[in-house]
């Protein structure tokens, strides 16, 4: 890996990327850099200064940057180019609404229509994601966490869920990210997380649905008094 040098407006400094597997490590390293809040929402992205943080050219770097605007992370506006996304109270709220009642259907399709090895693997992630949390390893953490949300869901096999579900959940990154943070909202997730994963090796459907209602509930109340 090369050497480092000085971020954009004194963010920290960023190591920069090998040519292997050049698009995924640049979208890779800019969403990280979006969900820690290094590029904050509304903030310009300068290509030529963060090009050369990176250690890449504009054609990848402005490739990876087309990426994220089709994740929803990144806006290209005509005149002043690529802008870290910014989402309002209620486009936040409206998003999280929506996903809860996504993830608490998938959760009732994945009670009869997973198998035992899908559900095994749910709880691998569970497990991984805690040892984070006592690791204090915030950003693997968050990582994790996606995961097992994108995994529920896929248990249910439903490929126009699964669609719709990823594409809100790449919006809402950052704003689920910051949710953890403190102590006690941190330890609130992961008890929640505990309680998702044991209603699912139970199957019981209602359960589940009820946990991932109240933790994506929470979720809204950890994050509204900072969107």
């Amino acid at each position: 890996m090369a050497s480092e040098m000085t971020g954009q407006a004194g963010r920290r400094t960023l190591a920069t990327i090998s040519r292997q597997s050049l698009h995924g490590e640049i979208v890779t390293r800019l969403r990280d850099m979006i969900i820690e809040g290094d590029l904050q929402p509304g903030e310009r992205i300068y290509e030529n200064q963060l090009g050369e943080e990176l250690g890449v050219s504009r054609t990848p770097l402005r490739e990876a940057l087309k990426f994220l605007a089709s994740e929803g992370l990144v806006e290209l506006v005509p005149s002043r180019g690529a802008v870290v996304k910014r989402f309002s109270a209620k486009d936040v709220e409206d998003m999280l609404i929506v996903l809860r009642s996504m993830e608490m259907l998938a959760g009732r399709i994945a009670c009869t229509e997973a198998s035992n090895e899908g559900i095994a693997q749910i709880r691998s992630l569970h497990d991984a994601m805690v040892k984070h949390y006592h690791a204090g390893e915030r950003l693997e953490y968050y990582k994790l966490n996606q995961q097992i949300h994108t995994g529920i869901v896929a248990l249910a096999n439903n490929s126009p869920l699964a669609e719709v579900h990823g594409l809100l959940q790449s919006r809402v990154k950052r704003v689920r990210f910051i949710g953890h943070e403190g102590a006690e909202r941190w330890a609130g997730a992961v008890a929640e997380h505990g309680r998702i994963i044991a209603a699912l090796e139970a199957r019981d459907a209602e359960t589940l649905a009820r946990e991932l209602d109240v933790h994506l509930a929470n979720g809204w109340e950890r994050v509204k008094s900072v969107v």
